[in-house]
Order: C-alpha cells, then structure tokens, then sequence
C-alpha cells in the first residue's frame, strides 16, 4: 500500500499535547500561525509520501553498497535527498543567523516523524545532521559555526555523531581515540569508531564528523573525553572544499533492518591523524556531545512514531482487503468478510493506533518543552521547561520504540502467514523497529536515566509538577461526567494512583536501595509513559464530540491497555526483590 501522512492525526496532537495554539497565542512562535503549520505539515506529507515512501522498499532489498572505502546509497536516494535539501527541509529548524528558517522544535518534530514513517533507512541522515547541528551552536567557536553551519543547515553537508568503539558502547569511559594538539590549534585525531550511521554516503558533498576522543595526559574514564569535528573534505577560509582528510570508511555493516542507512566502520588518522578542531571545552566533550544525544534521542522516539504509524497503515489496508471467514455482522451472506470486520483484528488495529497516537503525543509533549526552554523570555520559566523536557526524554524515547516493535509485530500478526512473507511489506517495519529500542542509548538505560537523574531534578519537584498537571486533566475528565467516556476517567485514576505509588516508592529506595530503584526502573518507565500517554489521549478527546474517533481511541487505550498500569505498579514495588536474589548468579550458573 502506499503511505498517507497522517495530517489529522497530527495536527490534533500538536494542538492538544503539544498545545500550539496556546504558543501561538504568547507569542512565542513569532509570524507563524495554525494555517501555516498545517501547510508545512502537508507538503511534508506529499514529499513523503510522493518522494521518500517509493524508496523505503526497494531501498530495504538492495541496501547500501561498499566499495573500497566509498559507500553507494540505494538508487533514488541521492536524487531524494537533492530534492529534500532543495526544499528547504533540511534548514527548517535551523537558527536564522545561519541560512536556517527558524522554526520551532515541535514542527521539526512533526515533520520528523512524516521522513521516517515513509522511509526511516532515509530519515536517520537528516536527524543525525540535525543533532550534529545543535552540538556545534552548543559548543563551537564562532569561526566553525561561521565555516561549517550553514551548509550543514543547507543540507549540502551532512553531519554524524562518532562515539562508539569496539571495547567502548554504552559505557564509553574506556575510549581509546587519541587527540594530539598541533601548533595552529587543530588537532590530529587517530582511532576507530564503530557504528557509525551515514559515516561515509554518496548523498552530499562533505560529511562532518563529531567525534569524541582523549588528549594526551586527560583523566581516566568519562572526565577525560573531548570533542572534535573532523570533516571528511577540510574546509578552505572561503568555503570551499580542501584536500580529503585522513578519515576512512574501512567497511558497513550488514544488518537485520534499515538495509539503506549504511552504518559504518570509520578509520581516522590511517596516514598520520585526521585534523580536527575542538568543539566546546578540553575534557569536557560528553557535556556537548549530550546536546546532541538529547535532540537525537526525541528524533529516535519520533521514528518509533513514524515506524508504528506506517505499520498501522499496512495492516489496516490489508486487513479492509483479505477476506477470510465470515463476521458475525453477516446477515446470511455467502461471501467472506474483509478481515477487519472481525474482532480480534479490530482488536489488534486498535491496539495498533491507540499505542502510536500516545507515543505521539509524549513526543510532541517533549518537543513542547523544548521550544518554552529556548523561546520563553522568563528564565525562570525557560529553566523549568527544559527540566520537563529532560524528564520526558527518557519517555519518548524508550516508550515510543518500544511500542514501535510492539506495533510491528501486531502488523505482521493481522497479515497471518503473509507477513512472514518478505514480500507483502509487513515484514520490513519489525526489522526496521528491532535497532530503535538500542541505538540512542539502549531503552534499559532510558529507563535508568529517568529514575536517577530526572526523578531527582530540582529535589524532586520536576516530577512532583508533572504528575501534578497530568492530575488535573484527569481530575477535568472526572468532571466532565460524559457516558461517551466510559470507563476512561476510572482507568486514568487508578493509573495515576499507581504511578505516584511507584514514584514515592523510587524516591525512598534511591535513598536505602539504588540497585532496587534499578531493577524496577524499565517497569517504572512503562508506568509513566501509559499513564501520560492515556492522559494525554483523553485530554484531546475534552476537545471532541461524542463519536470522533479521538475519543474511540483515547477509551479503548484506557480500558485495554492502561489497565496494565496497576500490575506494573506491584511489579515496581514488589517486584525488585526476585530480581536481585540472583544476583550471584544462580539460576545462570
């Protein structure tokens, strides 16, 4: 089937989670209204689904190819990226100073999902180049970002983010990559890096590599890594492109999903060291590095959006044209019903959209954040909204790839025996979601991160303000007193009750019991984000009629899915103990 960008969907998330009209309404999105995100939402669907869409399967059966040291990019995908970068796509969230059109986060997003919901393979090389992007404003001098930012917001220059190495992946305190200061305050940078998406392509004309290395003499561990950009052309004082650097594709790797993305062995300082510049301060290079796994991590969290989004599209059309069996609704007739006139399949394609529309709405929720962090003129106010953000970080990006497998899987599962077959589609959307969950930091050290350092912003008070907001739209559904909401208001309440359980019980074992608080923390994630996520859901159906199928879907979630907020809630806080008994090894002996 071909791909349709979800449009309604979309735009009902960025108004209600996101609550566009509100920014709009404080001035915080200057010369922008509702009419013009609509438009931009739209043509970006029309490129998506007429440009990027045609690509993503013949783009999955033939890969990107290696070739001594230069890597081919599937056929179309050039062109596609020619077109994307023509358009404007590429600059549209970038600073004005720049060449960028500087457009809120929450736009970006929104797009964001629309490039990887027609082709992921295709959308990770913008969303890298995006992250590479924010690490430069963050911490680069005004000479780089005078040199190197405005191609890369041009989409002329792509960008890639280089920290892992073989003995150094989620933990990179043992990175061996070496950085030497030369004499006109360049650097030579040797060393190997490992899975590195889009690390070497035929799409653009330079690649910029962030890549995170050690000084002579620096600290041992996380405290003595540094930051450098390293092109794969140096850059003249006019712009122009230089000599190749010493920076070499030494291979790609052959993977079970995203066949188009290459993801690279990349080779620096091969003849002598690759000449690097430091971005941000010497030893300090995880801090920057973070802006940009942070904007990474909420771009990963979208594509589960847009993976699940897709797969849902495939079953249901499937499912309107199989006919198999006959429904109960059939009066008699002869003829086989479509699939989806059945229960169980409404079942599984309801659990499909329900699970796609939360996830969309906690990233939009984030990408909110994000844009009052940047653009509210109050510091006080600036400050908080980047904390929320922090917060629901983790939450997009765990919750939302997670159900993106989730969803995928269920595709293939409405298809029957064809969607084990390679050929109807299906298939490709699992094999695509399966690296979602592990890349971008893996989805158990989301989960960590939420619980260690995000419960205890600000003393608890970022979490405490949350769940606070998320109370009182569910103390106006209570109110609301509609039939048409059945049981939503009495799943969200337990729900709630359950997470601020749970939360008060993280609080006191991060203080007795850390490995405790560890071991519940995945379960925690997955609380929270139902809880948020139904929430948000029957904040958007206040805004319908009865019979919108906004609020069909925000009902379903709450009486089929969130009732497993309550068992997670045990499992949180009763759970750890079974989880730590072995913790010698027994049962793995």
């Amino acid at each position: 089937m071909t791909y349709q960008a979800p449009v309604d969907d979309i735009v009902f998330a960025l108004k209600t989670a996101a609550g566009i009209d509100e920014l709009m309404a404080r001035g915080l999105y200057p010369g922008l209204d509702a009419d013009t995100i609509v438009a931009i939402v739209e043509e970006a669907g029309k490129f998506g689904a007429e440009v990027l869409a045609p690509l993503n399967a013949s783009g999955d059966r033939t890969g990107s190819k290696f070739t001594n040291g230069t890597v081919t990019t599937p056929q179309g995908f050039r062109d596609a990226y020619r077109q994307f970068a023509e358009g404007g796509w590429s600059a549209l969230p970038g600073l004005e100073s720049f060449g960028g059109q500087g457009l809120p986060d929450i736009v970006a997003t929104a797009v964001g999902e629309i490039w990887n919901s027609a082709n992921v393979s295709f959308g990770l090389c913008p969303l890298l180049t995006q992250g590479a992007i924010h690490a430069i404003e963050a911490g680069g001098s005004d000479e780089l970002k005078a040199k190197y930012l405005p191609k890369m917001i041009a989409g002329a220059w792509t960008g890639t983010m280089n920290l892992t190495e073989p003995q150094a992946g989620s933990d990179l305190g043992p990175l061996t990559t070496r950085a030497e200061p030369q004499s006109d305050g360049s650097y030579r940078i040797t060393g190997t890096k490992i899975f590195i998406t889009y690390g070497e392509h035929d799409m653009a004309e330079n690649i910029i590599h962030l890549v995170l290395a050690r000084l002579p003499n620096a600290p041992a561990g996380t405290r003595g890594i540094s930051l450098f950009l390293v092109p794969k052309f140096l850059v003249n004082d006019d712009g122009s492109l230089g000599e190749r650097n010493d920076v070499v594709c030494a291979g790609i790797e052959h993977k079970l999903g995203i066949m188009a993305s290459p993801t690279c062995v990349m080779k620096f300082g091969e003849e002598g060291g690759a000449v690097g510049y430091l971005v941000g301060k010497e030893n300090r290079g995880l801090a920057t590095m973070f802006v940009m796994m942070n904007a990474a991590r909420l771009g990963v969290g979208v594509q589960g959006v847009g993976v699940a989004e897709r797969a849902t599209q495939h079953a249901t059309a499937y499912a309107k044209e199989r006919r198999q069996g006959k429904s109960s609704a059939e009066n008699g007739s002869a003829a086989m019903s479509p699939i989806i006139e059945h229960a169980d399949v409404r079942r599984m394609l309801l659990t499909m959209k329900a699970l796609t529309q939360a996830a969309r709405m906690i990233c939009f929720a984030t990408a909110r954040e994000l844009d009052i962090g940047h653009r509210a003129g109050n510091e006080e106010e600036r400050k908080a909204a980047l904390n929320k953000a922090a917060l629901l970080t983790p939450l997009a990006k765990a919750f939302s790839t997670d159900i993106a497998n989730e969803v995928a899987s269920l595709g293939i599962q409405v298809h029957g025996g064809m969607g084990f077959i390679e050929e109807t589609g299906a298939a490709q959307y699992l094999r695509d979601a399966r690296i979602l969950p592990i890349y971008e930091g893996t989805n158990g050290i989301q989960a960590i991160d939420l619980v260690t350092r995000k419960l205890p912003l600000d003393g608890g008070a970022v979490v405490t303000a949350y769940l606070g907001e998320l109370a009182e739209i569910i103390a106006n559904v209570r109110a609301s007193n509609r039939n048409d909401f059945g049981h939503i208001p009495q799943r969200l309440t337990e729900a709630m009750t359950g997470l601020q359980s749970a939360t008060l019980w993280m609080a006191l074992m991060l203080q007795s019991s850390p490995e405790a608080a560890l071991a519940s923390a995945t379960p925690y994630l997955r609380l929270m984000s139902l809880t948020a996520g139904g929430t948000y859901l029957a904040k958007g159906a206040l805004a319908e009629e009865a019979g919108s199928p906004h609020v069909a879907i925000a009902r379903y979630f709450a009486e089929n899915l969130l009732t497993e907020a309550a068992g997670l809630a045990e499992s949180v806080q009763s759970g750890a103990d079974s989880v730590l008994v072995d913790a010698h090894g027994a049962v793995f002996a």
